[in-house]
């Protein structure tokens, strides 16, 4: 089984889910999961992991995001992108000048409402399930964060710029937010993920050259290892006596290891050094619990 994490560059027409269903036929494994959800229309950056490396899926899927989005003035609809129903249509009165500092109002935080077409649950059921039901549900605003926001051209009634956000932000929501600021209405018409943590367009494969990289041989070279991910944590070694303890995923006291790394989490190997797992110093019950075991 392989065990790492695949840079994908979805092309459009595929769900996310669908990317991982023809990975497990490309690759000949069931045990494959992404790490955020792009819309079947946004083409882009889609980290997959393989193996043990899907215990990782939710670490992968905190970190920050940057996107290259095209914002259609006058136009809003029902899924907030254009590939839905348009709601309404209304005159483009603003200016460049206006449409920059409106843009711009949105770098920082702000409570973002999650859209109706959206894989949201509320209880128990998918907001998009509602949607096509002709449902609409109260959805309770989540605070979302901008850490950069550059416009890269104006070209009326059509704006392409890039963010740098959080997890959890609806970059169609945020254009709709944006016309409804500016009053003229707005929906999104394209999305492009370039970056997903230390994930970037530039090193992402198709899934054609995925396949392409199996019959060759080459799909090692393509997989980024699990304690490479880790990289950023300092990287301990218990003792020979720790060995046994580590290899069932149990506690282990300092004594054991050969480190004082008490702050945050480090990355836990044998006395041989094998990486096994990530750990976690609890100063109460004064041990390295483990946080996720590989």
């Amino acid at each position: 089984m392989i065990s790492g994490i695949l840079n994908i560059k979805k092309e459009p027409g595929f769900t996310s889910h669908d990317v991982v269903a023809k990975l497990r036929g490309i690759v000949h494994q069931k045990k494959i999961g992404h790490t955020g959800t792009l819309d079947p229309d946004a083409t882009g950056v889609l980290p997959v992991c393989l193996g043990k490396a899907t215990k990782l899926c939710d670490i992968i899927g905190d970190w920050d995001k940057t996107y290259e989005a095209v914002l259609l003035l006058g136009r809003e609809t029902d899924t907030e992108d254009t590939s839905g129903q348009t709601l309404k249509e209304r005159e483009v009165a603003v200016t460049e000048e206006e449409i920059r500092d409106i843009i711009l109002s949105f770098q920082g935080s702000y409570d973002q409402i999650p859209p109706m077409y959206s894989a949201k649950k509320i209880n128990g059921k998918k907001l998009y399930e509602l949607a096509r039901e002709g449902k609409t549900v109260e959805r309770k605003p989540r605070p979302v964060h901008f850490y950069e926001i550059e416009i890269l051209d104006i070209s009326f009634p059509l704006v392409r710029f890039r963010v740098t956000c959080s997890k959890g932000t609806y970059i169609r929501t945020l254009c709709h937010d944006i016309g409804e600021k500016l009053g003229c209405g707005a929906a999104m018409e394209s999305l492009l993920r370039t970056k997903v943590g230390r994930f970037t367009l530039d090193d992402a494969i198709t899934l054609a050259q995925t396949e392409e990289a199996v019959k060759k041989g080459t799909i090692e070279s393509k997989i980024l290892g699990i304690e490479e991910i880790l990289a950023e944590y300092p990287r301990v070694c218990c003792t020979k006596e720790g060995d046994r303890l580590l290899a069932n995923g149990n506690p282990l006291v300092q004594a054991l290891v050969d480190a004082q790394e008490k702050n945050g989490w480090i990355r836990m190997c044998s006395s041989e050094g094998s990486f096994a797992g990530v750990y976690q110093w609890d100063e109460k019950r004064n041990r390295y619990f483990p946080v996720k075991m590989f």
